[in-house]
């Protein structure tokens, strides 16, 4: 089983993400689970979702402590001090930055890196990120194939389908491996 966190902020499409996510991985046979964590329902609130996904049947219903994949929506929310806290040894990150990771981390998690805003910039989509870091996800862990991840996208976003799946599509060329 692997346990994935995302944490963003809100308005950034935390939550719907970790649907998508979800969702693509049913379309390929896996058992997903996904629930989020919030408090002040507003824009910039800090956020958490979480996605379980398994081979077979998931029967765990608790919260998850410390993930084996932490993706970060929002490069202002990486504090080099608390990742050890949110993700586990020789886990996985990714990261929604402008610049590289620091050398410390790269020591003990795999690492990923995109610029998603500006992604999602370039594409009219603003601030909202969700399916552009989920096409940096989807090529940093192998976890489903692009194609799904766009079938799902195309079936479950309301607007903008189209700079949705590009960003997406970008930000799966575009993911920068620094371990």
């Amino acid at each position: 089983m692997i346990e994935i966190k995302f944490h963003g902020r809100g308005g950034q499409g935390v939550v719907v993400a970790s649907e998508i996510l979800a969702r693509a991985c049913f379309e390929e046979g896996l058992y997903p689970q996904s629930f989020s964590v919030f408090g002040g329902e507003r824009r910039g609130a800090p956020v958490a979702a979480f996605v379980r996904v398994a081979r077979e049947k998931i029967t765990l219903k608790c919260d998850i402590d410390r993930a084996d994949h932490l993706v970060l929506f929002d490069g202002a929310l990486f504090n080099e001090k608390e990742i050890d806290g949110q993700v586990k040894p020789q886990g996985l990150l990714l990261l929604n930055r402008e610049r590289e990771c620091p050398a410390e981390v790269l020591k003990t998690y795999r690492v990923g890196v995109v610029d998603a805003l500006a992604i999602s910039k370039r594409h009219g989509l603003g601030a909202i990120v969700n399916t552009t870091v989920l096409g940096a996800y989807v090529r940093l862990t192998r976890i489903v194939g692009l194609e799904t991840l766009l079938k799902v996208i195309r079936s479950t976003v309301p607007a903008a389908v189209d700079r949705n799946l590009a960003a997406a599509e970008e930000a799966y060329q575009t993911l920068s491996l620094s371990s």
